[in-house]
């Protein structure tokens, strides 16, 4: 069965298409991610500027496109954080699914965190390890924690690269200060929202999505990006706090050039290693296994199963 996921995110817009046989295994064949900033403004107006839908409603003339040359039997599309928080995120929704063809709908936290993690775990051999797995978007981090494919916590907190640099930083390169706030404030949330318990009770960490992956890029400074060697890298905490020193003295323009680094991830990658880098220190971890398998996978088998 070909299908394919939409990931409408604060930041990005990205596309999966695949194949998924009898026996569950799944064949990539398209997969596409645009910087789209989706989330611009909502945590300070509570609506989608016009703009930025603007710029996602162009993305999606591309996803159509490749939508009918894959001849894609159904297109599923969730939508996260900014459309959740936007007063006039069910409008964007319908407009979604009527103007492209795609079966949107805009979901809970706690669904986007449960994808993520039916992604993220996907073609595991399965063991008794306890995992965590972290994402780092534009509007929101989800953490979500289990052991072989069943979760046992979950929690969507309103802190992501978007949101965080929006509410935070106010110069180019980010000012010190403005760095010291935004990990405090980090911190808090993060640990309000994920109990001593289940902190404790972790054995590794898996990390998914665009920070983590242009962190893993940039720590083997790949260019052009390769997925094989960002899938399954072993990025420390060490190496985010180091690409965080140097990224931080730069300015905008400068990080658009480095290597490994989406040049439209710029703006917001440095809110993205303080998001990453304190999602580690949560779980008392020295590092994570970067994947390449997150929300869209997990929606791709979703929908295969009837539960999308």
């Amino acid at each position: 069965m070909r299908l394919a996921a939409v990931d409408l995110g604060s930041n990005s817009t990205r596309l999966l298409i695949a194949d998924l046989d009898d026996e569950g295994r799944l064949t990539e064949l398209e997969r596409r991610a645009t910087v789209t900033r989706l989330g611009q403004g909502v945590d300070r107006t509570g609506s989608l500027d016009p703009v930025a839908i603007t710029r996602v409603t162009d993305e999606l003339m591309v996803v159509r496109r490749l939508l009918d040359d894959h001849h894609v039997e159904r297109a599923v599309g969730v939508l996260t954080s900014a459309v959740r928080d936007a007063d006039n995120g069910p409008e964007f929704t319908a407009r979604v699914r009527d103007e492209f063809g795609i079966d949107a709908r805009t979901i809970p936290g706690e669904q986007e965190a449960a994808l993520t993690f039916l992604g993220a775990t996907s073609g595991r051999e399965p063991s008794d390890e306890r995992i965590a797995v972290v994402d780092v978007g534009g509007g929101s981090t989800e953490f979500v924690v289990g052991r072989g494919r069943e979760v046992d916590f979950s929690v969507s907190v309103q802190a992501g690269v978007v949101r965080q640099s929006e509410r935070h930083v106010e110069h180019d390169p980010p000012h010190n200060d403005e760095l010291i706030e935004m990990a405090d404030d980090v911190r808090t949330i993060f640990a309000e929202a994920v109990p001593d318990e289940v902190r404790a009770g972790v054995d590794s960490v898996i990390a998914v999505a665009g920070t983590a992956t242009s962190c893993a890029a940039m720590a083997q400074e790949l260019d052009p990006y390769d997925p094989d060697r960002v899938h399954g890298y072993r990025l420390t905490l060490a190496e985010i706090e180091q690409l965080l020193a140097r990224l931080a003295q730069m300015e905008e323009s400068e990080r658009r050039r480095v290597a490994g680094l989406q040049p439209d991830r710029a703006p917001t990658i440095v809110a993205g290693c303080v998001l990453l880098s304190n999602a580690l220190r949560l779980f008392d971890a020295r590092a994570c296994e970067v994947s390449e398998h997150d929300i869209l996978r997990g929606a791709v088998i979703a929908a295969a199963t009837g539960d999308l």
